[in-house]
C-alpha cells in the first residue's frame, strides 16, 4: 500500500519496504503469513503504543528496538520519570538515530493531562474513530483453463466451481487496551458464493470474527471467537506472524511473549477458535484457553478396523481453497480441538520472566503418514500434548530468554539465547536451538531454519555494528544440521549461511543499502543416474542493491537491483531482477508505479520483491523465467471518511505461450490483474 502519512511532522511514513527487506531477507516460503504481521504493525500506525504505559513485549513486538535497547529505555523511566516528550528518546543511553527514526511511526508521549475514557463500551465503540469497513474485488483478466467448459476430447474432468472474482469484506473497530471487534470474510477466486449449509457454505466460504476485551478488573484480556497466542518463544504457541533470519539480525531473534492476539486475517488455519482468559494473580498471570474448529483434510479409509476409527488422513490441508469438487469435499471434514494454560512470572522490576505451559491438542480422526522413510518420526494419532517452560532475564545490557518443551512422543525441543549490548555501537546475539526428530508442536513456531520446530540443531550468530551517525552494518551467520531425513533430503543434512548488509542514511529523504546473503544446504540429486540416491549440498547467492530518495516534494523515487545464483552438481544457474518505482503523493491522491525487467535460468533463481498494494494486503510475489513486471496503484480520498484504491498489474513473458500450470494456466504470454479497494471509516 502506499506509504501512511500522518499530520504529525516526527511521525514519519512506514516504510514498508525496507521493513520487508530488513525482516524478510529472502521469501522461500510463499505460506508465510506476512499480512498478520503487517496488520499487527498497522494496528500500532493507527493507535500508537503509549510509551508511558508500555510494556516490554509490545515494545519487543516491533521488531525495531533490541531487548538490551528496551531495558535501557525502561531504566530511563525509573530513573527519570515518564516522558514528558516524544523527543526525550535521544536521551535514552543505547537508542541512536536510525532506531529512533524507524520507531516514531508507531509510538507516542501523549498529553499527561489526557484520562481515560469512562464512558460505557457501546457509547466508546460509536465515538470510535478507528472504526471502518472495508470491500475488496480482485481477479485476473485472462481466462485460466480451469473456467473454461470441458473439452469432450481432454483426460480433464474437472474445472473450479465458482467464478474467477476474489471478494473480500472487513469490519473493524479496536482501542488499545480496551477493546477490539472485528468481522473479516472472503471468498477466493474459483470458490462459489452460495448459501449452501450441507457443505458449510454461506455466502462466503470462509469467516472469521473477533471479540476482546482488555484490562476488566483482574482480567487483563477476555478473547472470544477467533484469537491468537504468543507465549515465551514460540516453541509451543506462536502467533500467525513470526520473522526468522533477516537483515535485522538482532530484535528479530527473541520473540515477544504478548499472549492472547485478535485474529482477522485470511489465512483459514493459523488461528484458535473458541474462548481465552488471562487473569492477574498479583506478579503471576494465568491465561486459560480452548479451541474447537474444523480443518480441512482428505480422509482415507482406515485399513486396520481394530483401531476402532473408520478413516484417517495424513495431514491438515493449509490452502484454503475450496475451489473444485474434490477441495469442497476436503472442506472441514476433521474437528480439532486445543486446550492448555499458561501461568507466567514477572519482577517488580520487569527484568525477570518465568512461564510454564500446559497444552493438549486432539482431532476426531487419527493423523496417519504415508510412511516415507523421512516421516518415521512424524506424529501419528489423535492427541498430542505438550508441556513447557520459559524465561527471560534482563541484566544490565544482557538479555537472556528461552523455551523448552517436550511432546508426547517424549521429544524434546529447546532454545536458548542472549542478546547484548556490547557498546554504545556494537549489538550482539547468540541463539541455539535443538528440536527432536520427534518433538510435535502443531501451533509453535520457534526460531528454526526448516518451516517447522522438529529435526534440527543450530547456532545463530548475528550482530550490528554503527560506525557512523548515519551508517549501519548488519551481519549473521548460522550453522545447522538436521540429524534426520526430510522432505526430498534422503540422509542426514548440514548447512550455513550469512548474510551481510551496509547501509547509509545520509537524511530523512535518501536511504541506500548494499546486501549480499549465501546459504549453502543438503538436497537430493535431481535425474540421479547411480543406483542409490544421494545429498549434495546446493550453493544459492543473492545480492541486492537499493535507493531511495524524495526528489521533490511529491515524489519518492526507489530502485532496486537484485541478482541471485543457483548450484547443486551441475552448471551455476543464475537470475536478476532490475526495478524503478516512481511515487507521487499529492494532498488527496496518491500514485504507486513501477517497472521492472526479470531474467531467471529456473525457478531456483526466481526473484522476489516487494509491491505495494491495498490497505490490508500484502504482496511479494516471485519471478522467473524472463520478462517484464510493471503495476500502478492508484490512492485517492474524495471524503475524509472515504478512501478508494485502484490497482492493475501487468506481467509479461518472453518465449513462452503459456503461464501457470493445471487448471491455473493461461494461454498465452500475458497475465494481468485488477484490484479494487473501498474503505468507509464511520
Amino acid at each position: 500500500m502506499p506509504p501512511l502519512h500522518s499530520q504529525d511532522y516526527l511521525r514519519q511514513p512506514i516504510d514498508l519496504d525496507l521493513l520487508v527487506q530488513e525482516l524478510f531477507a529472502e521469501q522461500d516460503d510463499v505460506n508465510v503469513p506476512y499480512e498478520d504481521f503487517y496488520e499487527t504493525l498497522f494496528q500500532y500506525y493507527q493507535r500508537p503504543l503509549d510509551l508511558n504505559r508500555a510494556t516490554p513485549e509490545e515494545l519487543a513486538s516491533l521488531y525495531i528496538l533490541s531487548r538490551p535497547q528496551i531495558a535501557s529505555f525502561f531504566g530511563y523511566i525509573a530513573d527519570n520519570g515518564a516522558l514528558l516528550s516524544i523527543y526525550e528518546l535521544q536521551a535514552i543511553p543505547d537508542f541512536d538515530l536510525l532506531t529512533i527514526n524507524r520507531l516514531l511511526p508507531f509510538v507516542q508521549v501523549p498529553d499527561a493531562g489526557l484520562q481515560a475514557d469512562q464512558r460505557p463500551l457501546w457509547q466508546r465503540v460509536i465515538g470510535e474513530d478507528n472504526n471502518a469497513l472495508i470491500l475488496r474485488y480482485e481477479r485476473t483478466l485472462q481466462q485460466r483453463r480451469g473456467y473454461m467448459p470441458l473439452d469432450t476430447g481432454s483426460r480433464a474432468t474437472t474445472r473450479y466451481l465458482g467464478s474467477p472474482e476474489k471478494l473480500y469484506l472487513r469490519y473493524r473497530v479496536s482501542h488499545a487496551r480496551d477493546y477490539s471487534f472485528g468481522v473479516t470474510a472472503e471468498k477466493d477466486a474459483g470458490e462459489q458464493f452460495t448459501w449452501a449449509p450441507g457443505t458449510r457454505r454461506y455466502g462466503f466460504d470462509y469467516y472469521t470474527a473477533h471479540l476482546q476485551l482488555y484490562n476488566k478488573g483482574r482480567f487483563k484480556t477476555i478473547a472470544l471467537g477467533d484469537y491468537q497466542l504468543q507465549i515465551g518463544q514460540g516453541l509451543l504457541l506462536s502467533s500467525g506472524y513470526s520473522v526468522g533470519k533477516g537483515s535485522e539480525t538482532i530484535a528479530t531473534v527473541s520473540r515477544a511473549s504478548v499472549g492472547i492476539r485478535p485474529y482477522s486475517s485470511v489465512l483459514e488455519y493459523a488461528f484458535l477458535r473458541g474462548a481465552a482468559v488471562t487473569y492477574n494473580l498479583g506478579k503471576i498471570d494465568i491465561t486459560g484457553f480452548y479451541s474447537n474448529k474444523r480443518v480441512d483434510a482428505n480422509l482415507q479409509a482406515q485399513q486396520d478396523t481394530l483401531s476402532g476409527f473408520d478413516d484417517f488422513f495424513s495431514g491438515i490441508q493449509t490452502t484454503g481453497f475450496h475451489r473444485t469438487p474434490t477441495e469442497l469435499a476436503n472442506k472441514h471434514r476433521v474437528r480439532e480441538q486445543v486446550y492448555g494454560t499458561t501461568a507466567s512470572y514477572q519482577s517488580r522490576d520487569k527484568t525477570l520472566n518465568l512461564g510454564l505451559t500446559a497444552l493438549g491438542t486432539h482431532y476426531s480422526s487419527p493423523i496417519q503418514k504415508a510412511g516415507a522413510p523421512y516421516q518415521r518420526f512424524e506424529f501419528g494419532g489423535t492427541g498430542n500434548y505438550n508441556l513447557g517452560s520459559h524465561y527471560s532475564y534482563t541484566w544490565q545490557n544482557v538479555y537472556l530468554f528461552g523455551e523448552t518443551a517436550m511432546s508426547k512422543s517424549g521429544g524434546i525441543g529447546t532454545v536458548n539465547g542472549l542478546v547484548a549490548n556490547l557498546s554504545n555501537h556494537i549489538e550482539l546475539a547468540l541463539l541455539y536451538r535443538s528440536y527432536a526428530r520427534n518433538f510435535h508442536s502443531f501451533y509453535g513456531s520457534a526460531f528454526s531454519e526448516g518451516t517447522r520446530s522438529i529435526n534440527e540443531k543450530g547456532l545463530y550468530t548475528g550482530i550490528k555494528i554503527r560506525p557512523l551517525a548515519k551508517w549501519e552494518v548488519t551481519a549473521y551467520y548460522d550453522r545447522f544440521r538436521f540429524p534426520w531425513l526430510r522432505y526430498l533430503v534422503d540422509a542426514p543434512s548440514y548447512g550455513h549461511e550469512y548474510l551481510v548488509r551496509l547501509y547509509f542514511k545520509p537524511n530523512r529523504e535518501t536511504g541506500l543499502y548494499a546486501q549480499m546473503r549465501y546459504e549453502s544446504k543438503g538436497r537430493n540429486v535431481a535425474a540421479n543416474v547411480t543406483p542409490m540416491d544421494y545429498v549434495a549440498q546446493t550453493d544459492r547467492r543473492n545480492y541486492l542493491l537499493y535507493f531511495e530518495t524524495a526528489a521533490t516534494k511529491t515524489i519518492t523515487l526507489k530502485s532496486r537491483v537484485q541478482f541471485s545464483t543457483y548450484s547443486h552438481e551441475s552448471p551455476q544457474a543464475t537470475g536478476y531482477l532490475i526495478a524503478q518505482d516512481v511515487n507521487f503523493n499529492f494532498d488527496r491522491i496518491r500514485l504507486s508505479t513501477r517497472y521492472a525487467l526479470f531474467d531467471t535460468d529456473s525457478y531456483d533463481t526466481r526473484q522476489y520483491v516487494y509491491e505495494r498494494d491495498v490497505l490490508y494486503a500484502f504482496s511479494i510475489p516471485a519471478f522467473s523465467g524472463r520478462g517484464t513486471r510493471l503495476y500502478a496503484l492508484l490512492q485517492f480520498r474524495p471524503h475524509r471518511q472515504l478512501d478508494i484504491w485502484l490497482k492493475y498489474g501487468l506481467t509479461h513473458y518472453r518465449n513462452q505461450d503459456s503461464i501457470g500450470s493445471g487448471l491455473d494456466t493461461i494461454d498465452g504470454a500475458t497475465r494481468s490483474d485488477v484490484k479494487a479497494q473501498v474503505r468507509y471509516k464511520f
